[in-house]
């Protein structure tokens, strides 16, 4: 296919959208070349989405261990266990280092070209990498994000930080500001809580607890789990540039209470993340960029104004999310292909926060559904009945199902234990768009988590059995 180019497609950048692209490219037949100035996997493997959640599964064993009592467990001592922090940083290496090796050797088994360095994409479409030029008969742009700061805030990696010095950091701070009520403050706000730091959440926005995104009442249930551990959460705080004091921070921020003043040992500025789309020839080259630096394409076949580039990612306007990244890159490789990639549905991508509890979603919230024109039905089950949450000890949390009045689901909205689980078949259905009666009739193993879905489902139909 590529009629005298290097190769049929040339990307740059190597996380989740430039790898995927590349591995769905190579078994579609295509020659494929990846230029990544770093390691393959991007953010999400190395510093993002991978060695966090595995912080996360560090703090659940330690919260668990250490209200081991609960289940009978009674250890001998003390009965509490402390937090080895640079055992669980060697621990979050080795899986990154497994699967970046996983990862490589996946490449170089489906003969991707792996090229180290710069790329910039040139007047002609081709990539220059370090005085190489690289021709291909489509590019593609995945060349990621990087955490966002605030002005007066520099990040120097050690007393101010970003989340990607907070995933791979070998000593937890004793006293933490975490700026920043997303998805990326909240989850570690969550760790940093569970393993006994003391911790303070500032977010810009009322609510405190992920503002954007999930339903208001799902934030409301995390909230007050992060709160009752012990998180101290400020709605609405406009934060000034920190001071120094002996050995730490001292950071003031205002909120409709009133000043106040606290001392921390660290700052981690998680405000989220911006595009990486500077210094690639990219606008040279005639593609186009947003005021906010992120690179214009047509969703339905990620084509940039240029003629044979393609852009998908973080890079990308989009959800900044991996598996969004995996889907857009099937959806340009297709288009390069010829053949016809059926686009991504933006609204009903599912969202997982992978926080205690977790929380995850997909499709409208209840007052988006309204706000859209729809007579809504809305109905929930809560955790607290259901027989394996209290097996399992975490019963705080519940499902919260939208659907269309005498039509189909609209969304669907969990809290509670392993909700990044239970979405898979909530996501299914709302993207079907098929009817409650039609998902309540599915058959759930008892006793099981996914048992309050279908309770859930079956409520919908105007008959239940536990709800």
């Amino acid at each position: 296919m590529n009629g005298g180019a290097d190769f049929d497609v040339v990307i740059i950048g190597g996380g989740p959208g430039g790898y995927a692209a590349a591995l769905y490219g190579a078994s579609a037949g295509l020659s494929i070349a990846i230029v990544e100035n770093d390691t393959v996997g991007g953010t999400c493997l190395n510093r993002g989405c991978i060695p966090a959640k595995a912080l996360l599964q560090t703090a659940e064993v330690y919260r668990t261990t250490n209200h081991a009592s609960d289940f009978g467990i009674v250890a001998d001592g003390t009965g509490t266990f402390t937090a080895d922090w640079a055992k669980v940083a060697n621990r979050t290496t080795g899986i990154i280092n497994q699967l970046v090796g996983g990862l490589s050797g996946l490449i170089k088994r489906r003969k991707v070209e792996l090229v180290k360095g710069h790329g910039r994409l040139t007047a002609t479409g081709a990539v220059s990498v370090d005085g190489r030029e690289l021709r291909g008969r489509a590019v593609i742009i995945a060349s990621g994000s990087v955490p966002r700061s605030i002005p007066g805030f520099d990040i120097d990696g050690t007393r101010i930080v970003s989340s990607d010095h907070s995933t791979r950091s070998d000593a937890l701070p004793e006293r933490v500001a975490v700026i920043g009520g997303g998805v990326i403050g909240c989850e570690f706000a969550s760790v940093y809580t569970d393993v006994g730091v003391d911790t303070t959440l500032l977010e810009a926005l009322p609510g405190g607890v992920l503002p954007i995104g999930p339903d208001p009442e799902l934030a409301g249930i995390l909230k007050r789990a992060l709160t009752t551990r012990g998180t101290k959460i400020h709605a609405g705080a406009k934060v000034s540039p920190p001071g120094k004091s002996n050995g730490g921070l001292i950071l003031g921020f205002e909120t409709k209470e009133g000043s106040e003043k606290i001392e921390v040992d660290q700052v981690l500025v998680a405000i989220g993340r911006r595009p990486v789309s500077e210094d690639m020839g990219l606008a040279e080259a005639g593609v186009r960029i947003s005021a906010k630096g992120f690179v214009e394409v047509d969703t339905t076949t990620m084509a940039t104004a240029k003629s044979g580039v393609y852009a998908i990612g973080d890079v990308v306007e989009t959800p900044g999310l991996a598996h969004v990244a995996y889907a857009e890159a099937i959806v340009a490789i297709k288009a390069i292909l010829g053949e016809n990639p059926i686009p991504v549905d933006y609204a009903r991508v599912p969202w997982v926060v992978y926080t205690h509890p977790e929380v995850a979603w997909a499709g409208y919230t209840e007052a988006e559904a309204k706000a859209a024109g729809y007579d809504v039905v809305v109905h929930k089950h809560k955790f607290a009945g259901n027989g394996r949450a209290m097996i399992i000890g975490d019963t705080d949390g519940l499902v919260k199902v939208v659907a269309e009045k005498d039509g189909p689901l609209l969304g669907a909205h969990i809290v509670g234990p392993w909700a990044s689980e239970l979405i898979s078949e909530s996501y299914l259905a709302v993207n079907w768009q098929a009817l409650p009666e039609e998902v309540g009739a599915f058959i759930h193993a008892h006793p099981s988590l996914s048992e309050a879905v279908g309770e859930t489902m079956l409520a919908m139909t105007g008959r239940s059995l536990h709800g």
